[in-house]
């Protein structure tokens, strides 16, 4: 199943998509991280990419579909896919629709004042990526990843001021695609009120939803 996964900055896509991967068998697919690791690698891309986030600008849409492209192209992304970070504007959502079209559509609904408790005690680990919270999802060792011992680090953009300011442009750019895909009858809420809720019961929430899907376009 070829699955999206939108929601505002801090609602928890990554750390769902994380463990959906695992549970359904194919590919989280992270534009961010695919951006990060042609940076990482130096490739032609990656320096022309570095060059724009070295000003503050925003990479084209071109480039980050281009990249997209090549990844729905491999073989692991035959059974499906997990989207999140992709699309962010109706403009990528179009281009997704001529790369590979998109099932299912999982809009996570999360208030702002959970995401910027969330966001605000986000730590990340600086070698692999890997997300906790100092709230709800705390590393068996503080300070430390548990996957691969990297040292965890907050985000400078983490900060409540700059949060605030991030959800006016989630919802100035990406909030639209929600009735664009709504409209397609794709689109999928769920929601999450409370800041203690586990991930695994939200993961648990999102999966039945998946399997109604799954049922529906089989009849």
């Amino acid at each position: 199943m070829k699955i999206v996964i939108l929601g505002p900055p801090g609602a928890g896509k990554g750390t769902y998509a994380s463990r959906l991967t695992k549970i359904l068998g194919i590919p989280h697919i992270s534009t961010g991280d695919m951006v990060r690791d042609e940076i990482r690698r130096q490739t032609d891309l990656g320096r022309k990419i570095k060059e724009y986030s070295d000003k503050g600008e925003l990479v084209p849409d071109e480039i980050i579909i281009k990249l997209l492209a090549e990844r729905l192209k491999r073989d692991d992304c035959k059974r499906g896919f997990i989207l999140d970070g992709f699309p962010r504007t109706i403009g990528q959502a179009e281009a997704l629709d001529r790369i590979s079209g998109v099932d299912l559509v999982i809009n996570l609904n999360v208030p702002d004042n959970v995401i910027i408790a969330r966001l605000s005690n986000r730590l990340i680990c600086s070698k692999c990526g890997a997300i906790y919270n100092a709230l709800t999802l705390k590393p068996k060792k503080e300070g430390i990843c548990d996957r691969c011992g990297g040292k965890l680090y907050r985000r400078e953009d983490d900060r409540p001021e700059v949060i605030k300011e991030r959800l006016r442009v989630y919802r100035r750019e990406t909030e639209p695609l929600i009735e664009y895909y709504a409209k397609r009858g794709l689109l999928k809420n769920v929601s999450c009120n409370d800041i203690m809720t586990p991930p695994e019961v939200m993961v648990e929430k999102i999966i039945k939803v998946i399997r109604e899907a799954e049922r529906e376009r089989n009849l």
